[in-house]
């Protein structure tokens, strides 16, 4: 499927995009408002949680937790080890 020249495309392994789906929900939602200066960055994190959330079906299994914290360590060795 082609892309419009007006989209993106962003890749993320999915530890990386497991890593990512919890910071927004433990770090952003609680804050809502109180961190966007514009309703355009609002809509942005929305939209990228939304799709995260549509695309990832970890999220929903019982061991969950578990699944994120061996996602955070693999992500974080990684960043150990100078892959960034």
């Amino acid at each position: 499927m082609a892309m419009a020249k007006n989209e993106i495309t962003l890749k993320l392994s999915k530890q990386e995009a497991l890593v990512f789906f919890e910071w927004l929900a433990d770090v952003i939602e609680p804050m809502e408002k109180t961190i966007y200066k514009y309703p355009a960055e609002e809509k942005v994190v929305w939209k990228l949680q939304a799709q995260l959330e549509s695309t990832l079906a970890e999220p929903f299994l019982p061991n969950y937790g578990e699944i994120v914290d061996e996602a955070r360590r693999s992500v974080g060795s990684n960043c150990s080890a100078g892959l960034r």
